[in-house]
């Protein structure tokens, strides 16, 4: 038997004329590549991406269509996120620090018909231009009079191309399963692939993510967006603050630790969304200048494991809660989240920033196991821990062109990471599978050993890498960055570390770099560290 009620079959648009009709004046505040900034509102941001679909449309362009942007985070970047996906295309977007190969490879996969691109990325794409085999047209995003002279054939300025476009344009209704939105993995091994977002997807993530329970997002808010909007989809912000009515402040290139205190301070931000190492930057700013952070409540923080010593260091420097979320680019990306709960204010202090330090409880719609190498079940205890598994209506069932699914028969999708889940359902990512490492026939979680290492008072970031050892299988090797550049008594470190982890968990060489390689989403680039240095333990 099925129910009487009406079907539903959600265009994302809906989510900006939502916006328009209920909260039509709330600001979008965007630094521009000038410096200027910009402000406009979901009502002018709702009529500007109409008229983008409606141009769209006029130059024959068609549901099914995959268009990219090469771009910031800005008020245009949003209108191209409704304007392109409302109007039945697919928005893809770039990321801008990949390497150019990749970059190539990439266009090409997807079959890219257009690029909308920011001006600092024209260079780029003068060099790629010749290997890219679909792309017809370049809107630059700027004036008419900003349009730079350039080896790019058939390029257009942003408001040149929408100026004639309708501004009363009406959406059409899709199917069901119409795709909107187009995110490849970093592709750290192998080449990168494709996870291709639907309508009805992207909306049910996007409403889940507001709950109390998931992102605890407040009307009342004001979201500092520096998560990329080339990074899965901004991790559903573009979409949950206008859904809400919460005005949006996007710091385009100045993500320094200087610009990102001003713009916080200056557009009363009270929740900020970013990656660990963007928040270094800022903490280290405050703490240089004897600075506070006034109006920030809460950090929404995702894409890498978060040490004990910044939460701490928000909260009783700055009186700022740090929120880890966990997710993929297969997922969306929101899996968990590790809201505050009324529990964890009753505790010490201490237990409480390192129950915060896990990756935290699946939000609504998301299902999470860990298995053994044999797929069996294994206890949530918080002691065992094995390949974490994943299924839910915004998790991915087979990458973009591929033949066969990504999931098992049961609709299980391996992360690659290997957890551990608790009697309470919070989960806790000791190691990707690729970097735990294997000493004598034990684990070491090569996470939990960079976490401990940054606590350390002259230390910036760290990096464990399991090499391959004669006696020992493997053993780690700590690369770090200090505070100041320079190198530091080795021994500090190992006596900083005795009591914090097991001993045959302590280093057997330490390293210290300038910086550490990092990837075009800002995640650690481990690969790299355990080439240059696969065979020191062997040679020694």
């Amino acid at each position: 038997m099925k129910g009487d009620m009406q079907s539903w079959t959600p265009n994302i648009a809906g989510i900006i004329e939502h916006a328009n009709k209920v909260f039509p004046d709330v600001e979008v505040v965007s630094k521009l590549v000038s410096g200027e900034t910009h402000r406009t509102n979901y009502g002018e941001v709702c009529i500007r991406s109409r008229k983008l679909a409606s141009a769209l449309e006029k130059n024959g362009y068609k549901e099914g269509d995959i268009l990219a942007t090469l771009a910031l985070n800005s008020y245009r970047h949003l209108e191209i996120y409704y304007g392109v996906s409302g109007m039945g295309a697919v928005n893809h977007t770039l990321n801008f620090r990949l390497h150019p190969d990749q970059a190539v490879y990439i266009i090409n996969h997807a079959e890219d018909k257009i690029i909308f691109c920011e001006l600092p990325f024209v260079p780029l794409l003068e060099s790629l231009q010749d290997q890219l085999h679909s792309v017809e047209k370049f809107i630059i995003l700027c004036e008419k009079d900003e349009l730079p002279e350039s080896s790019l054939k058939n390029t257009i300025s942003y408001e040149e191309f929408i100026e004639d476009g309708d501004e009363d344009y009406s959406w059409p209704q899709l199917q069901d399963d119409a795709a909107c939105g187009l995110c490849y993995t970093s592709g750290t091994t192998g080449d990168p692939k494709g996870v291709l977002y639907s309508h009805k997807s992207t909306v049910l993530h996007s409403m889940t993510a507001a709950m109390p329970v998931a992102l605890d997002i407040n009307r009342k808010d004001s979201i500092l967006m520096v998560v990329p909007m080339f990074h899965v989809m901004a991790w559903g912000l573009p979409y949950f603050a206008p859904m809400n009515g919460i005005k949006i402040v996007m710091p385009g290139m100045q993500m320094d630790g200087p610009s990102l205190y001003n713009q916080i301070e200056n557009e009363n931000i009270t929740m900020a969304f970013g990656v660990p190492t963007i928040w270094m930057q800022l903490l280290g700013h405050c703490r240089e200048n004897n600075l506070k952070l006034n109006s920030l409540n809460k950090t929404l923080v995702g894409g890498a494991a978060v040490p004990v010593s910044m939460i701490r260091e928000f909260d009783e420097e700055h009186d700022v809660t740090l929120v880890q979320g966990w997710g993929m680019t297969e997922m969306s990306p929101l899996g968990t989240t590790n809201i505050i709960t009324d529990e964890m204010l009753s505790m010490p202090k201490e237990e409480r920033y390192l129950l915060q330090a896990k990756a935290g409880r699946p939000i609504y719609g998301v299902e999470i196991d860990i298995r053994d190498e044999e797929g069996n079940s294994l206890p949530h205890d918080g002691e065992a821990y094995g390949n974490l598994v994943v299924r839910g209506p915004w998790i991915l069932q087979r990458y973009f062109k591929a033949d066969h699914d990504a999931v098992d028969e049961n609709g299980w999708f391996d992360t690659g990471d290997i957890s551990s889940i608790d009697k309470d359902g919070y989960m806790a990512i000791v190691d990707r599978a690729k970097d735990v490492i294997k000493s004598g026939g034990e684990w070491i979680s090569s996470i939990d050993l960079e976490n401990a290492t940054v606590g350390h008072p002259e230390i910036a970031e760290a990096c464990v890498v399991g090499l391959p050892h004669p006696k020992w299988d493997e053993r780690p090797m700590l690369f770090v960055v200090t505070n100041t550049g320079n190198d530091i008594e080795k021994q500090s470190i190992l006596d900083f570390l005795n009591d914090k982890v097991a001993k045959w968990w302590l280093p057997d060489e330490i390293i210290f770099l300038k910086e550490l390689p990092h990837g075009a989403t800002g995640k650690l680039q481990k690969f790299e560290l355990r080439k240059e240095y696969n065979n020191h333990y062997m040679e020694k």
